[in-house]
């Protein structure tokens, strides 16, 4: 008799390229009820299932309680023949099939789950089986997908659909419990006003009139995540993210979309009312022939445009009358309407920072300020280095950080920033990217939902305060 070759022994099936096996029916009745406040207790939403809490870091506080009214009903499922076009344009540069096939299940749970985009759900409602859970988790956090090609071929995606008109940045804090996830730190947060442990993450948002949407994002790491190797290798962290201030995140955002042909030459909002070293950040995206709009606190130092002149703040510069010109410009109010607004404007220099009396080479900009009247209760002010354009022109770009705030409100209740069960670095990005994703799949195709789109600025901000750039 002829002998058998010795077998190897078998190799565990690799859950990117293995075909799940069909669940077996079973006939599930579920009592589906409207989650309450009472649910909320110790930060846990007890209206969802056991397995969407994993390893103890559970969201906690005024995030939350966002989804605290929420009823936990199904969506109507996105339409099959778009969404494997979209995954396949933008998600081209994922050569496996099986890749592109996982990223389109994900996006499919991403746009037809509600409440918590936990894996199980995601496979329930992409895959049609609870038992792909398993395959999304490898793609999420093991599968070595580049996700920088992925955003920039949605924001390229984004600028064919309608002309962007802004860069914005808007800034999520995601709260979490324990110290595993990547990222995680204790920080004062101004908006709530006490110390929160999460996640901090800067966003950078393309803004149209048609849609405000992020392609790109940034998680924040404080000096705990600085020295510990041991910390960083579990958290598979590269040597090139370091501890960065708000500039720098900045300045990466500009050097990043300044690549971009079709999208380098859109101005920025910005609100840098939180962040003390600003002047870098309108300093460098001068340098880098970036043009700019950013909101200012009354206390911001500045110089007028002549010689000889020392620094005073905003606020006494607008009380002296520096040369400033006074002028009626219809502004856009919540209504819909257009009622006209006092603002004034001059010519200003900002002194760099730690050399206040040096101002000979230093660029010349716009203050904008709109005084506090009995429509509005406080003076806003603004520097612009769009010195060309009209005051009308420069102050009808700040209303993207409005879209941009609301976006990310959207993002956080229905498109899953918040419900990243993972802990490393690369499955971060990988969740957020899917997630930007979702959410440029319905402004592209806001027709092909079941849930209605939402235009910018009409979606009310639930319990997430505004979002801001912070030190």
């Amino acid at each position: 008799m002829p002998t058998r070759a010795p077998t190897s022994p078998a190799r565990p099936p690799d859950p990117l390229t293995t075909t799940a096996k069909p669940p077996v029916r079973r006939r599930v009745v579920k009592v589906v009820r409207p989650c309450r406040k009472t649910d909320l207790r110790e930060g846990i939403l007890s209206g969802v299932d056991r397995n969407d809490r994993i390893r103890g870091e559970r969201h906690t506080g005024g995030v939350t309680s966002m989804l605290a009214d929420r009823t936990y009903q199904p969506t109507t499922t996105t339409r099959p023949d778009t969404v494997p076009e979209f995954v396949e344009d933008v998600f081209a540069s994922l050569r496996r099939a099986d890749q592109r096939r996982w990223a389109r299940t994900y996006l499919n749970g991403l746009l037809n789950t509600p409440g918590r985009k936990t894996l199980q759900r995601l496979a329930r409602a992409g895959a049609h089986s609870a038992d792909s859970a398993h395959g999304l988790q490898q793609f999420i956090n093991s599968s070595p997908w580049d996700w920088s090609t992925v955003r920039h071929a949605l924001a390229g995606a984004l600028a064919s659909h309608a002309r962007p008109r802004a860069w914005s940045i808007a800034e999520v804090t995601i709260p979490k419990r324990g110290d595993h996830s990547v990222g995680v730190h204790r920080r004062f947060d101004p908006d709530a006003g006490r110390v929160v442990n999460g996640q901090r993450a800067l966003a950078l948002f393309t803004v149209a009139d048609a849609y405000s949407a992020p392609v790109d994002w940034h998680i924040v790491l404080d000096n705990t995540w600085s020295h510990d190797a041991d910390r960083r290798r579990r958290a598979r962290i590269p040597d090139s993210a370091t501890v960065e201030s708000a500039w720098q995140h900045v300045l990466r955002f500009a050097v990043r979309a300044a690549h971009a042909p079709r999208l380098r030459h859109i101005p920025w909002v910005l609100d840098l009312r939180r962040v003390p070293d600003h002047t870098r950040i309108t300093g460098d995206l001068s340098r880098h022939r970036q043009t700019f709009v950013a909101e200012v606190l009354p206390t911001q130092p500045v110089v007028a445009a002549r010689a000889g002149t020392q620094p005073v703040i905003a606020a006494e510069y607008v009380a002296r009358g520096h040369a400033l010109q006074a002028q009626l410009v219809p502004t856009p109010t919540p209504a819909g309407t257009r009622e006209p607004v006092l603002l004034h404007s001059g010519p200003v220099q900002l002194p760099e920072q730690g050399n206040a009396e040096a101002t000979d080479a230093l660029p010349v900009y716009r203050l904008i300020v709109r005084p506090a009247s009995r429509t509005h209760k406080a003076a806003r002010y603004w520097i612009t280095n769009l010195v060309d354009r009209s005051v009308e022109d420069v102050v009808s770009l700040t209303r993207h950080t409005r879209a941009a705030d609301t976006a990310m409100t959207e993002l956080a209740t229905d498109f899953g920033i918040l419900d990243f069960e993972g802990r490393s670095f690369p499955g971060w990005h990988h969740h957020m990217t899917m997630a930007s994703a979702a959410y440029a799949y319905t402004r592209l195709h806001p027709h092909r939902r079941g849930r209605p789109h939402r235009a910018p600025g009409t979606l009310e901000r639930a319990s997430l305060p505004p979002v801001r750039l912070t030190s």
